[in-house]
């Protein structure tokens, strides 16, 4: 868990040093049902109504924190590019679906928080005590999959950004071993209470902010077409590629385990429903905020890149490699270089995102496994295991720009693969009511998040589909790729499966009482 040296003692919030394991239930249950009753993690409390206190400014300010970490996962240098190909291939077009894209992933970011406030543990500990041990073991190995496919893309992003900052002094390859470095830099400001740390990812958000926002005023893109983008759908069979894209990159599997731990390092006083209610009003508007945020990012990368390539020749073949000299070659000079701005927003985007990545790995390791070791070796584990790969990848694939593109097109498709893996054993656990007590979802929250989980998976699986059917030239990849989709079909069955089986369960207890 997150450790705090810090505290806060006039109030309701606290910095937990150390987060209780397990909750008390108080419901009934008879002698028989002892081994369902051990595995209770949520509250049991009285269903009576508790009036919550009323809004405080003060209280929203000591919530706020672990939502603008989770919305880094909406800024990785992976998303980035979807944005900035996304505008010069289909111009503002898709800019609606960008907007309920992330509307979909804040979803199931919200329902990541309230899973984690409501039992007192996160997402990785809850599926190795609710799954059998085969399971919990492929479920950790997905996650790992998705992590180090993430943080390759972010590690070669912020590697990209030194690239053009030095004026092509440091390689590829020397990026990614100063971006390992933020490990370190992680370890040092965790050690200072974990408000350091927001603060210090505080900044790189702000600098994202600023360094976007001075490019959209800087190459000024059409208002009218912005509106008209987000307010009317349009698609057409040139931009449906691009627009699977989009959706498909709004949830980052490693962040939905994330953000179920963040939200424990504020103290919640376990027995009293109006605290846990409280607390899950207080980090909802937080989420709120930071996506909003993090969508008119998003907004001004791809507005940029409409207003300045839509339509012209290097659409098709702007990357993220080469976009900061594009807009250099459009734009000009300035002021202040775009390249630079460019380059720096970058920077901040890889390095907030390859931070909140060794976090994750923290978790998920320690969750899955149940492993209990120093934070910093467990840090320099989850790190090197990018870290390692990340540096062969970055010198491979440092002879061209088209290779890096193609290694990006790879690993969005692995890191898509694996988006149900986590989207799946959130939506079983938050609908149980054994896990979540008063606080499970209700019918048609239930129906509505199922159903965009469905829209998800289906979106990704064609990307699959499509990219594997363009890349299959021989019999034995063929019979490889095959035996590998059959597994993996069917172990997406039996997770689905175990959603009937905890609904069974739900009625058995509510007979027992």
């Amino acid at each position: 868990m997150v450790n705090s040296p810090s505290s806060e003692h006039n109030g309701v919030v606290e910095i937990n040093k150390h987060v209780p394991e397990e909750r008390e239930s108080n419901r009934l249950l008879s002698d028989d049902d002892d081994q369902v009753k051990n595995k209770i993690l949520a509250i049991e409390i009285d269903r009576a109504d508790v009036v919550v206190p009323h809004f405080s400014w003060r209280k929203l300010w000591e919530f706020t924190g672990p939502g603008f970490l989770m919305s880094v996962a909406f800024l990785d240098p992976g998303n980035l590019e979807g944005d900035l190909q996304a505008g010069a291939i289909a111009g503002y077009t898709l800019l609606w679906l960008l907007m309920w894209s992330t509307f979909m992933g804040l979803l199931i970011q919200l329902l990541s928080l309230r899973l984690g406030v409501a039992t007192g543990r996160h997402l990785a500990e809850i599926c190795r005590e609710e799954y059998p041990n085969w399971a919990t073991i492929l479920l950790w190995l997905m996650a790992e999959v998705a992590l180090i496919g993430a943080d390759i893309q972010e590690v070669i992003g912020s590697a990209v950004a030194i690239k053009i900052l030095s004026r092509g002094v440091i390689p590829l390859w020397g990026g990614v071993l100063i971006t390992a470095s933020d490990c370190f830099i992680f370890l040092f400001l965790e050690n200072y209470g974990v408000r350091k740390l927001e603060a210090f990812f505080a900044v790189l958000i702000s600098t994202m902010a600023l360094s976007f926002a001075w490019m959209f005023a800087d190459t000024r893109p059409s208002s009218k077409e912005l509106i008209i983008g987000l307010l009317l759908p349009r698609l057409s069979s040139k931009t449906i590629q691009k627009a699977v894209g989009v959706v498909g990159c709004v949830i980052t599997p490693h962040n939905v385990f994330l953000y179920s731990a963040l939200v424990q390092t504020r103290k919640i006083d376990p027995k009293k429903k109006e605290k846990v209610q409280e607390a899950l009003n207080y980090y909802s508007i937080e989420s709120y905020v930071a996506v909003f945020v993090s969508f008119s990012i998003n907004l001004m990368v791809t507005a940029v890149f409409a207003k300045g390539f839509y339509g012209t020749a290097r659409a098709n073949s702007i990357g993220l490699a080469n976009a900061g000299q594009y807009l250099q070659e459009r734009y000009g000079g300035g002021l202040f270089p775009i390249l630079y701005i460019w380059g720096i927003g970058l920077l901040a985007a890889g390095q907030s995102s390859t931070m909140t990545g060794t976090y994750a790995g923290q978790f998920i390791m320690g969750g899955f496994l149940n492993l209990r070791m120093k934070k910093w070796i467990r840090s320099v584990i989850t790190r090197s295991c990018a870290i390692v790969p990340t540096i062969i990848v970055a010198i491979y694939f440092n002879r061209s720009e088209d290779s890096l593109d193609v290694l990006n097109e790879w690993l969005n498709v692995l890191q898509g693969m694996q988006i149900p893996f986590a989207i799946i054993p959130l939506l079983t656990l938050v609908s149980n009511e054994k896990i979540m007590g008063v606080f499970k979802i209700g019918k048609l929250m239930e129906r509505t998040v199922w159903t965009v989980a469905a829209m998800v998976i289906m979106i990704n699986g064609y990307v699959m589909l499509i990219f594997f059917l363009s890349e299959v030239n021989s019999l034995l990849f063929g019979v490889v790729a095959c035996a590998g989709a059959s597994a993996y079909v069917a172990f997406l069955v039996y997770l689905i499966a175990q959603r009937h089986n905890h609904a069974e369960l739900n009625g058995f207890i509510l007979l027992a009482t």
